[in-house]
């Protein structure tokens, strides 16, 4: 009989210990497993020193920072998750088969014509008043349009103005362009302004550009000060304008589905990233901006910014074709406003 108590004793106090043991863990959390951190791939269309792909991880930080590290962010540069295809990386976000992707506003336009409004030549004074629009609800109404594609839009980031370059003369009015061969993509936006402006157009791939300009089959191009610089266009062209003529913007999306499937507290953090991301790379633009220009000027670029009056000049030209781009952007109304918004209602 004794045998039988203390070994019922022993029973008891084992389980005593058992159940003590497991309320110590569940208070002092010792021994239980971490949470499973969330993994996200972020794509981007440039290389590693593209500002695009330098602000991507920058958000990526800011991201891990707001979520005490249970968010991590890989960046993924030169189109690589997507073979390069960024038409093929929408599709791919919007499918899940992306959970982060950031490109160019004017992509967008296959699936909404109203983004083609964005990319109007010389619709917008300066990158503030084109941000100002961003974040207007003329902006807003047409990042809400990518649920369509199974996307969610986290916000717009600013891209730099577009700029001329050749190695005819220099551009300080219209009438400079005239029988220039100027590469510009082959977007209608493009082809018709600067035909308009009695340029020669030739649309081509960019990867063929350098090669052309070398070889004097082209005389000039246009685009991002980085974008010129990263791609040495100071070594086969002889005059950078600023010319400001064309705003773009990176869009922040991400797989909606995924993002639905974080927690509220992880969901805000991705959000409030993003828009705190759009002034941080406003201000390194501008500085890269700044030492891009001078490096161009050192290696013998000559270079001239266009006045406030001579820009008026081109403003005209652009007017011109306000029936064909209202013809692209496929909303009178929605045209109407953004005219409206910023100063130049026909």
């Amino acid at each position: 009989m004794k045998k039988l108590l203390s070994f019922l004793t022993l029973i008891v106090l084992a389980m005593s210990l058992a159940a003590c043991g497991s309320s110590n863990e569940e208070g002092s959390g010792e021994g239980a497993e971490a949470p499973d951190k969330v993994q996200l791939k972020l794509s981007t269309p440039d290389p590693d020193n593209a500002s695009v792909t330098v602000a991507a991880k920058e958000l990526a930080k800011v991201i891990s920072e707001k979520t005490n590290g249970e968010v991590e962010v890989s960046v993924h540069p030169n189109g690589t998750l997507y073979g390069g295809d960024p038409g093929a990386g929408i599709k791919q976000l919007g499918a899940g088969g992306l959970d982060m992707l950031m490109l160019s506003t004017s992509l967008y336009a296959n699936y909404d014509q109203r983004f083609n409004a964005i990319s109007v030549p010389y619709l917008f004074d300066d990158k503030e008043q084109f941000t100002s629009f961003l974040n207007d609800d003329l902006g807003q109404s047409l990042l809400e349009s990518t649920s369509e594609l199974g996307i969610k839009g986290l916000g717009y980031w600013a891209r730099d103005f577009r700029q001329i370059t050749n190695s005819v003369r220099p551009i300080t009015e219209p009438k400079d362009l005239e029988g220039v061969k100027l590469r510009v993509p082959n977007n209608p936006l493009w082809i018709e302004f600067f035909q308009g402006a009695g340029t020669v157009t030739t649309p081509m791939d960019f990867s063929e550009v350098y090669n052309a300009l070398q070889m004097k089959t082209i005389d000039g191009q246009e685009n991002p000060i980085g974008v010129i610089v990263a791609s040495k266009m100071y070594e086969v062209q002889d005059y950078l304008t600023v010319s400001n003529h064309m705003a773009d913007g990176w869009l922040v999306g991400m797989n909606e589905e995924k993002l639905n499937g974080l927690s509220e507290e992880h969901q805000t953090a991705i959000q409030e990233a993003v828009e705190e991301m759009q002034g941080w790379l406003a201000d390194y633009d501008a500085e890269e901006s700044e030492k891009a220009i001078q490096l161009m000027e050192d290696e013998g670029m000559k270079v001239n910014e266009l006045t406030s009056e001579q820009q008026q000049k081109f403003v005209e030209v652009s007017k011109q074709a306000y029936p064909t781009f209202k013809q692209l952007i496929q909303d009178d109304e929605y045209f109407a406003d953004v005219l409206e918004f910023v100063g130049k209602s026909e």
